[in-house]
């Protein structure tokens, strides 16, 4: 029987004569068994179904259609299109895909009580292979797709497929040594979440501040701008020396703006602030945000490109060669 992990060499997607074949009856049985139909033994289907789930096999609305596996169909998980960095990536896995001929079927799970996991399962009838935003579900989202390869971004486990990772630490470095240049003394971090565990941005800051001498104050909001301008305002009125900011993204970042204005300090005669991913809006802000920006259409091609050297056979699922790391630039701008 033929593995489900991520370390196995690539195969093309699962047939249902490969699940007949595997479980030693006919493609009609099969199909009883994966749409739940009547004629076959309870026993005969679990074990069909188990198998299918093995191999990476599952009936897509695709094949299921007039032409079956006439197009490679893409999932793609996105976990919040109100934040404009996923638009933007989405745009560019939409576009690259677009001009191989496959097609693109997008989750967008980042609210309510969806997760990540959720996503793919909603995707996994319909879809070939997945690229996402899936955090600490990655691992148990490729073993849902079994042999079907799962492109993960911002997770440097290495448990699917293929992955993006970012140099977080080079990032660091490069706002970091900028703050220290126009004279920042007193340094502080915003980062993602309402509790005090770091994340992997976090972690990466707080490790290169520690590198350089610098006595970081770190700090902690919802992924929000209103959040990060309370949390901002608050650490101003506790903590009057800050003159240098760094923030988890750019949409917090513009929060912190905000806050920083409500509470009577000027950016960046002030307090310098820097944020990270370089979306659009860092241009629309007063001042302008100096950011850690990456290149959205560049991630995007490299997540499709990988993808399609996955599907091709060109790299072995779990390979170094699929596992990929891109480097933020420093965009200077007003606010730093």
């Amino acid at each position: 029987m033929t593995s489900s992990s991520p370390g196995n060499p690539p195969a093309k997607r699962a047939t249902i004569l490969d699940v007949a074949a595997a479980a030693g009856v006919s493609r009609q049985t099969v199909t009883r068994a994966m749409n739940d139909m009547p004629g076959i033994r309870q026993a005969t289907r679990e074990r069909v179904q188990e198998l299918a789930r093995e191999l990476g096999y599952s009936p897509s609305r695709f094949a299921k259609g007039l032409v079956q596996g006439a197009r490679t169909s893409v999932g793609l998980a996105i976990p919040d299109l109100t934040n404009p960095y996923f638009p933007a990536f989405a745009s560019s896995v939409v576009e690259m895909a677009t001009q191989r001929g496959w097609n693109v079927v997008m989750d967008d799970f980042g609210h309510g009580t969806s997760s990540s996991l959720d996503a793919v399962a909603r995707l996994s009838p319909q879809v070939d292979a997945v690229i996402g935003y899936l955090g600490s579900d990655s691992g148990k989202a490729q073993a849902m797709l079994g042999r079907r390869p799962v492109v993960v971004l911002d997770d440097p486990a290495g448990q699917t497929a293929g992955g993006i990772s970012f140099d977080y630490s080079h990032a660091a470095r490069l706002a970091l040594g900028r703050l220290l240049a126009v004279g920042c003394g007193h340094i502080a971090y915003l980062d993602s979440g309402t509790d005090d565990a770091l994340t992997v941005r976090g972690s990466a800051v707080a490790g290169v501040a520690a590198e350089l001498g610098i006595e970081l104050t770190v700090l902690h909001a919802a992924e929000s701008a209103q959040a990060a301008g309370e949390a901002v305002a608050d650490l101003v009125s506790r903590h009057a020396a800050m003159d240098g900011l760094v923030v988890f993204n750019d949409l917090m970042a513009a929060g912190a703006l905000k806050g920083l204005a409500k509470s009577g300090r000027t950016v960046p005669d002030d307090c310098a602030v820097i944020g990270m991913d370089g979306i659009p809006l860092g241009e629309l802000v007063t001042p302008e945000l100096t950011t850690l920006s990456l290149n959205l259409r560049e991630v995007g091609r490299t997540a499709v490109d990988l993808l399609e050297g996955l599907l091709s056979g060109a790299f072995a699922h779990g390979s170094p060669e699929a596992q990929l790391k891109l480097r933020h630039d420093l965009i200077l701008r007003e606010s730093a």
